[in-house]
């Protein structure tokens, strides 16, 4: 026996293969803006200065790649998105499903073409844990993605300043928010990237983050209409399955991702790219002379 067949499982090679016939048997394998949804979201943090203020953060999570959404497809999205003008990117893992050495180099391709003003930063999912963290880590590295896993990283603007903060998956017990908020300049807003959303449930209680961006969950890939939440909630997604909610003072936005798990099934809840633009609370001095 092959050393890869011990590290490999026989049922998750034999799930790749599933997927993989099925991917390649779509009718539609090309990127459409009409079958997105681009959500924009304006989120008012504490003591923001004037200088974040208008702020863009464009999202992206559980890009699924192999898994329905096939290279062709994600390197039209990234054409798309390098449309929208935003200041930063965060990716908020999954990027893989069961299937990693197909498409490896098409991942990086892509996420390496991906502009934004002010950097691109990204954590990992359950998923990539289960693939191959530390080639998830190279492809980051390669593409110009500052890998923020149980990390921080703080943007300047003249006198003001913006904690980009990330934690690694709590599904596969990676996270050390203790680490994270160690690293973290005091008295400054801050923004958390978590893939698993029900991770607000602690780091809410540090009081040491203002807004908390999340993927997951595929929005339970059913919304329903009107209520604007679904009923399937998985593991880490039972609280905040999709969507925007306040946990104590700090907001937890949840995606509903790019891709979707086994089944290829959507209702009333189309894959998603999230621009946040950040308000600041802060009253501006008008100078009478």
């Amino acid at each position: 026996m092959k050393d890869e067949d011990i590290e490999r499982p026989q049922a998750m090679k034999i799930r790749q293969g599933i997927q993989d016939a099925m991917t390649q048997s779509l009718p539609e394998k090309r990127f459409s803006e009409s079958n997105i949804d681009l959500v924009e979201v304006d989120i008012e943090l504490n003591n923001l200065g004037w200088n974040f203020n208008n702020f863009k953060i464009l999202n992206l999570t559980d890009i699924h790649l192999g898994q329905w959404i096939n290279p062709e497809y994600l390197d039209e999205l990234i054409d798309y998105v390098n449309t929208l003008n935003v200041d930063i990117v965060t990716l908020t893992g999954d990027y893989f499903s069961y299937n990693f050495a197909d498409y490896e180099k098409c991942l990086e391709k892509s996420l390496k073409k991906l502009n934004a003003n002010e950097g691109k930063f990204g954590v990992l999912g359950n998923h990539d844990h289960w693939m191959d963290a530390p080639k998830v880590r190279e492809i980051f590295k390669n593409a110009g993605i500052i890998d923020l896993s149980n990390d921080v990283y703080t943007l300047k603007k003249d006198d003001d300043s913006l904690n980009i903060c990330g934690v690694d998956s709590c599904t596969v017990c990676a996270d050390d928010l203790d680490k994270v908020i160690s690293k973290m300049p005091e008295n400054i807003p801050s923004i958390l990237l978590a893939h698993e959303p029900d991770f607000a449930l602690e780091s809410s209680q540090t009081n040491k983050f203002d807004l908390q961006i999340s993927g997951h969950s595929h929005g339970g890939q059913f919304i329903i209409p009107k209520f604007e939440t679904t009923p399937f909630r998985g593991p880490n997604s039972t609280k905040y399955p999709v969507g925007l909610y306040k946990i104590g003072n700090m907001v937890q936005y949840t995606s509903k991702g790019l891709g979707t798990n086994s089944f290829r099934i959507r209702i009333n809840c189309k894959p998603e790219i999230t621009i946040i633009t950040l308000k600041t609370n802060k009253k501006r001095k008008i100078e009478i002379e």
